[in-house]
């Protein structure tokens, strides 16, 4: 089985953790936390990074540190991972979705526009607060409208810069914008630390409340009197020494993903019923976090039996995402009651990816390019 991913750790990643452990310091204590953190911050241009256990650790302090009163509503996109809405319900808030774009699979900024000027101008909602940006599999979010969306109306934003190690918009860092910015480092992440996520800001209190909600809002003179609810999201000195291993190689890495996503392209273009990742946008090049395809609507079959298909040929796959307003908890919880977003149900059910991982080598490459073909063929 080629697997779906695999990272690359032949840097100095041993060399590190060896040190942390040759030292003692393996909690998250030790030094080389605060030296992820203050890479991090130089690699995106931020003021401040407060690295955390994961990805979703890194959106729940996020959300969490604006401050949000119960009730209050925040815009995102209905395709995404289930932590985006996750951290914002958590939180007493309530999710606005807005559909994807069919050709980036990003949130449709038209469609955002239309959502908060109808909330806004029309309905006079008061409850809308903020807007979480989620960059999706490869190419960004266009940010300009967003920000102006922002502007326009007092709203604050969230990035969820996840996927993007190295990405960038119209040559600024991906995770720069907005008030709060949030990456993982998950193993199939550009940069891995196992586990692993980070907060970012410009804005010195908002960085002051995540550190303080990082660490169970422990207090500088009473420790153990509290004041507020935090969580133990500390990230350890062993998870940052594989981080700044690896960020010594985000762009050895980008140019190996890019590499990689050339490859498939050319590989895979022209197979009947396929739709393939766009290689760029008119504000962004392609980092090809994943190789994602989609079944056109001509395909007798859907992602989930194209996957199976490939199994049993020796490819790993994995699914895309499912939209929240599908999701049977939200349901249960009365949301997204009578929605729909065509876009983001095509995506869920006609798309996957297949292996992209940093050490996939050319030979599985065209191993996995023949299986897809192959799948086509046999349709």
């Amino acid at each position: 089985m080629i697997p779906v991913n695999e990272p690359l750790l032949n840097g100095n990643e041993k060399k590190y953790l060896n040190e942390c452990i040759d030292t003692g310091w393996i909690s998250s204590e030790g030094p080389f936390v605060q030296r992820f953190e203050e890479l991090m911050a130089a690699a995106v241009g931020r003021r401040h990074a407060i690295a955390v256990c994961n990805g979703t650790a890194a959106l729940e302090a996020a959300v969490a540190a604006l401050d949000l009163a119960p009730g209050d509503q925040v815009v995102m996109p209905a395709f995404t991972i289930i932590s985006c809405a996750a951290a914002i319900v958590r939180c007493g808030c309530v999710p606005v979705l807005v559909d994807s774009d069919p050709v980036t699979w990003n949130m449709d900024v038209g469609k955002l526009k239309e959502k908060i000027t109808h909330e806004i101008e029309i309905k006079k909602n008061n409850k809308l607060k903020a807007i979480m940006v989620v960059h999706i599999y490869g190419l960004p979010v266009d940010m300009n409208p967003v920000i102006e969306l922002a502007e326009r109306y007092g709203l604050k934003i969230l990035e969820d810069a996840a996927e993007m190690h190295g990405q960038t918009y119209r040559g600024r860092p991906c995770g720069s914008f907005g008030d709060l910015s949030t990456f993982s480092f998950y193993p199939n992440k550009h940069i891995t630390t196992g586990e692993g996520g980070m907060v970012l800001t410009d804005n010195d209190h908002l960085a002051e409340r995540c550190r303080s909600l990082r660490n169970l809002c422990f207090q500088a003179k009473k420790r153990f009197v509290h004041e507020e609810l935090g969580y133990n999201f500390r990230m350890t000195n062993m998870q940052a020494a594989l981080g700044v291993a690896q960020l010594e190689r985000l762009d050895e890495f980008l140019t190996r993903k890019r590499r990689m996503g050339g490859r498939y392209t050319g590989l895979l273009t022209g197979i009947d019923g396929l739709e393939l990742m766009p290689p760029r946008t008119g504000y962004a090049e392609n980092i090809y976090w994943v190789y994602g395809m989609v079944l056109k609507d001509e395909v007798p079959f859907d992602a989930e039996e194209a996957m199976l298909r490939l199994g049993r040929m020796g490819i790993g796959t994995r699914p895309f995402f499912w939209p929240m307003h599908e999701q049977p908890l939200f349901r249960k919880r009365g949301l997204f009651e009578g929605e729909h977003y065509p876009e983001a149900e095509r995506l869920a059910r006609r798309g996957f990816y297949i292996p992209s991982g940093m050490a996939l080598t050319d030979e599985q490459m065209e191993e996995v390019a023949m299986a897809v073909k192959k799948l086509m063929m046999d349709e």
